[in-house]
């Protein structure tokens, strides 16, 4: 297939190299001539703006931090929408609310194309090996149209519902892994404060309804070791938690657990961190507290 792909960030660049490994031919185009060229020297094609990308694809991807972006690109000046021929699908895998998608995905419905929604999980590693969680929503002839694609970033594919459910199904998601993780973070700090350490608490905790995967799988991989160099952005974590709080709000009711991670991030920003791993949020407390918490290596944890 002619596939476009559009934000060659952490995650996106990988993706797309993934689809180039499949031997699809790929235009791409980011804001950042470093990105473009990385992929051109893996054998894509550069395109100028995004109209660009989509007369030289059947099929876009999109991968961008805000959905004011995804509707800039793809229905904006010079966007997806102008080049773009009828039939045309855009996969948005983006993090964005429900509301955008379906906005975005109505407006190139009335031009003769189609928008699937599928935004990722797990983890820039994933993106890396093509088996990333894909959390699929759309019209179901769109969907088996773009799956050729999408099977080369993803092995772990949902399919939600029409148009929209797989950015409802991220957002769900992210406020609740971005939630825990904070809890995580004031939960430990309090416990080592008090003289209890990290392997200790990690026992009990394994044996109660405290234990989860942020505990098992991703705090351990870069929090634990003192780790925050870029992986998933505190700016991009807040962003998601606040998509997910200003949907509630509209919905009639207000997050507050949220709203109360939304506000631990934001002061993380304004620190100068938002660009860091969200283990930094631990690294915060840290120093507040004059205390550690670090994952001992596991010879020492057998001789203790």
């Amino acid at each position: 297939m002619k596939v476009g792909f559009i934000g060659l960030g952490v995650m996106g660049a990988p993706m797309a190299l993934n689809i180039l490994k499949h031997g699809h031919e790929l235009t791409v185009f980011d804001r950042s001539p470093e990105a473009i060229a990385r992929l051109v020297k893996a054998g894509a094609r550069s395109a100028a703006t995004a109209r660009e990308v989509g007369a030289a694809s059947e099929i876009v991807v999109t991968m961008l931090p805000e959905p004011q972006h995804v509707e800039q690109v793809v229905l904006g000046a010079d966007g997806l929408v102008e080049g773009l021929p009828a039939g045309g699908i855009v996969i948005e895998m983006s993090t964005i609310d429900p509301a955008t998608s379906r906005r975005v995905g109505d407006a190139l419905r009335a031009r003769g194309m189609e928008l699937v929604d599928s935004p990722v999980g797990k983890t820039s590693e994933h993106a890396v090996t093509g088996t990333l969680t894909l959390m699929v929503g759309g019209n179901q002839p769109a969907i088996e149209r773009a799956t050729p694609v999408l099977n080369c970033m993803g092995t772990d594919t949902y399919y939600c519902g029409g148009p929209g459910t797989g950015h409802a199904m991220k957002m769900t998601n992210n406020l609740l892994a971005t939630t825990i993780m904070v809890a995580n973070t004031e939960a430990l700090a309090i416990g080592v404060k008090n003289g209890l350490t990290l392997e200790l608490m990690q026992e009990v905790m394994r044996t109660t309804m405290a234990w989860n995967q942020q505990f098992a799988v991703a705090m351990p991989k870069k929090a634990f070791v003192g780790d925050d160099s870029p992986g998933f952005a505190i700016r991009l974590a807040c962003k998601d938690v606040r998509l997910a709080c200003e949907a509630a709000e509209q919905m009639g009711f207000t997050a507050s657990v949220g709203r109360g991670a939304q506000a631990t991030m934001d002061r993380a920003i304004a620190m100068g961190l938002g660009d860091r791993d969200t283990a930094a949020l631990m690294f915060i407390r840290e120093k507040e507290l004059g205390i550690e918490i670090r994952q001992q290596p596991a010879a020492l944890q057998k001789a203790a």
